[in-house]
């Protein structure tokens, strides 16, 4: 898998990149099946789930706290967008959130014991929001107007992004050991 386009840089071209990542798939089934991977995937990692595979490249464990963190903004920005008109959606460096607030690395079932109740809290709230709804929008301050619909399914396919960033983070610490 590719780099992601800048989504600072070219906006259109981040969010192509990560709705084609979930192509003719159901958003809400990506999102549903990602926690079981995230869990599967910690519990093959063992120790080496620690391990940067390189310097400034993210750990098994970074690439599940930045899943984390794009949860939880991800859940304030869906409620802005259905319970305000256009609200302003502020962006947030993926880096210093993973820097600043997850130094040390927690320990995965701390990030999933806050991940879990989140995802199932948004899925329930996609689920229960009438089709019609799901076009509200916000208006992102780095790629413009983003609906509710749009920023789910960018959630699906940034999940599959960053599990596939972290099974190649595995791999490659475990071919330098």
């Amino acid at each position: 898998m590719t780099a992601s386009p800048d989504p600072i840089q070219d906006p259109k071209a981040y969010q192509d990149h990560l709705v084609g990542l979930v192509g003719e798939n159901d958003p809400a089934q990506v999102q549903a099946a990602t926690l079981g991977r995230v869990r599967a995937l910690v519990a093959d990692a063992g120790d080496d789930a620690h391990t940067r595979p390189a310097q400034g490249e993210w750990s098994v464990l970074e690439c599940l706290a930045h899943i984390v963190d794009a949860e939880l903004v991800s859940a304030a920005r869906y409620r802005w967008i259905l319970a305000q008109d256009e609200p302003d959606l502020i962006g947030y460096d993926q880096d210093l959130w993973v820097d600043r607030l997850h130094r040390p690395v927690e320990d995965p079932a701390e990030l999933l014991a806050l991940s879990e109740p989140l995802r199932q809290a948004n899925l329930a709230l996609w689920a229960k929001t009438p089709g019609r709804l799901r076009d509200r929008a916000g208006i992102h301050r780095e790629r413009g107007r983003e609906s509710f619909g749009l920023l789910f399914t960018l959630l699906a396919g940034h999940d599959r992004f960053h599990l596939a960033q972290a099974e190649r983070a595995l791999a490659i610490v475990r071919r330098a050991r």
